[in-house]
């Protein structure tokens, strides 16, 4: 099909993963009372004058995501800004969003405003500046834990 997102793919593997890790008994999570406090997976920092919160995750929790990362960068041609388009996050309100690595295993949600989608290739008109890492696998899970969606 042409110029079809490869997101709606995504997202259908994802769920398939998740209904399949709920349906399997050793897969399924503890329950909550039998986590401790101190083994929290990932701690949430707020960064004064924003709703955006650092995430800190804890060295097996990247493990365990799987999260990988590219970098921005300036495409010659257009002299636009570049990122992969896994690295672009819709949030309810059709906002686009990446996840920067500013530092080891901390995160932060970082607004970006998408000009042109080429393939795998997502032109900024607006984001991070170039050679900014950036997540392309696993940016969900770290909205999810952002957001606090477990409780």
């Amino acid at each position: 099909m042409m110029g079809k997102s490869p997101r709606p793919c995504r997202l259908m593997v994802l769920l398939a993963l998740i209904l399949l890790a709920l349906t399997l008994p050793g897969c399924s999570q503890p329950p909550a009372e039998a986590v401790a406090a101190g083994d929290a997976a990932a701690s949430l920092q707020e960064i004064p004058g924003s709703d955006v919160k650092r995430i800190v995750l804890t060295e097996r929790a990247v493990g365990n995501i799987g999260l990988q990362t590219s970098t921005t960068s300036t495409d010659p041609k257009s002299r636009k800004l570049t990122v992969p388009y896994l690295a672009i996050l819709y949030d309810s309100q059709g906002k686009t969003w990446v996840y920067t690595n500013p530092e080891p295993r901390v995160y932060v949600r970082q607004p970006v405003t998408v000009a042109r989608i080429d393939g795998e290739v997502a032109q900024l008109s607006g984001g991070p500046a170039p050679g900014t890492t950036v997540v392309t696998l696993g940016a969900e899970e770290l909205f999810g834990a952002e957001l606090d969606t477990a409780n």
